[in-house]
């Protein structure tokens, strides 16, 4: 185009530059010509690489390259992950996240044909997260059941494993049981976190109204692994903590006054239940079986295996370790105490789950967190969803 301007703009020397042009052309192309010919055959260079040919080379493998664009890598990707990719907010530092971190790491979901990303986040971000579908599915407490009262929509549709989770005080405390703690400040990792949920409960029980409203008590978040310091220097009475911080500090003296992992009021309960987001269930029932499949495989997998499971998630080669431990005697104590789905004593009944929910939704009515006069029923119902997950 240029070359064309160029001419049709001088007039009466047109021919004389259409010949100085066209010899510039001439001699251009036989500069080209000589310089896309291939070099001679070096001589002695031995043997040609195995499976190289004529065309192979610097060229070729260029050639392939720029063919390798996005579109190939999408391709491959779809053909590795044929389910896609999805996140799962598992990163708390807890132990009982262990099912996640396993299945993560071993390759469960991706043996499933789908890429999980591990994230971190509040409990507000994984409510939401369930919300706008950017979580399939996610591991929690009872503590979601206000937020499915009040219309979030999601479905239990498993559960876990048997309790994580204490609340202790220090080992010079007055505070005898959960009745002591009626105007004490409870430390826990997040208002509205399980071991908050947890602790809500046992107080309904002792008589004491846990809301912040009424100020029988007082809820303090601190980071998860400060908790036992904390209560230590005095600055609050109690705390609620996951494993295996709960129980370190139970080991460093402080005593027990709730293990969920016993007693009457959680013991022999899923303390953990997986949720799904409807929209997910009605839209991708393949993904979700296969994130099932791989939390299945994955708790079976630690049953089995527990002092492996220890070294996978305290391992800081590759990335932060996954739970912040240098004893792995007590993680392993910890992770064959909590009776994993198929060695959790009711798990072999696909009525387990179900019938704690159940349980707990009567237990979140005395908290205030669930209205009085709610019928726990209907609520569970609506909550529940069998989802098959075997193949």
């Amino acid at each position: 185009m240029t070359v064309q301007k160029t001419v049709s703009s001088k007039g009466t020397g047109q021919k004389r530059l259409a010949l100085a042009l066209a010899a510039l052309l001439a001699l251009t192309l036989s500069l080209l010509l000589v310089a896309c010919s291939p070099p001679p055959a070096a001589e002695d260079d031995g043997p040609a690489t195995p499976g190289a040919d004529a065309g192979s080379g610097t060229d070729a493998a260029d050639d392939d390259a720029a063919g390798a664009g996005p579109g190939a890598d999408a391709s491959a990707g779809e053909e590795e992950f044929p389910l896609g990719a999805t996140q799962i907010q598992a990163l708390g530092g807890g132990l009982c996240g262990s099912p996640s971190y396993i299945a993560k790491e071993l390759g469960f979901w991706e043996e499933e044909g789908i890429d999980v990303e591990l994230v971190s986040g509040t409990f507000q971000q994984q409510k939401d997260g369930l919300a706008s579908g950017q979580f399939l599915v996610t591991n929690g407490d009872f503590q979601f059941f206000p937020a499915v009262n009040e219309g979030l929509d999601i479905k239990v549709i498993g559960g876990l494993h048997e309790g994580c989770i204490k609340l202790l005080v220090p080992g010079d405390s007055p505070i005898q049981s959960v009745a002591d703690l009626k105007g004490k400040t409870i430390g826990v990792d997040e208002v509205g976190g399980t071991p908050w949920a947890v602790t809500s409960v046992a107080l309904a029980e002792a008589d004491i109204d846990p809301g912040a409203e009424a100020g029988e008590v007082t809820w303090a978040p601190y980071d998860l692994t400060v908790l036992e310091e904390v209560a230590a220097r005095g600055e609050v009475d109690a705390i609620a903590a996951w494993d295996p911080f709960g129980t370190q500090a139970e080991k460093d003296g402080f005593r027990v006054l709730v293990d969920i992992g016993s007693g009457n009021l959680f013991g022999g309960r899923y303390c953990c239940f997986l949720y799904a987001s409807n929209q997910g269930i009605q839209e991708s029932p393949e993904k979700i079986e296969a994130l099932l499949r791989g939390w299945y495989r994955a708790v079976e997998w630690i049953a089995e295996n527990p002092e492996e499971a220890a070294d996978i998630v305290t391992d800081a080669s590759a990335h932060e370790a996954y739970v912040a431990s240098d004893d792995k005697a007590l993680l392993v104590e910890l992770l064959g105490s909590y009776k994993y789905h198929g060695s959790h004593d009711t798990a072999n009944s696909v009525t387990a789950p179900y019938e704690d929910v159940l349980y707990f939704a009567d237990k979140l009515k005395n908290t205030g967190y669930l209205p009085a006069d709610l019928d726990a029923q209907q609520f569970v119902d609506k909550l529940w969803a069998e989802v098959d997950w075997q193949k």
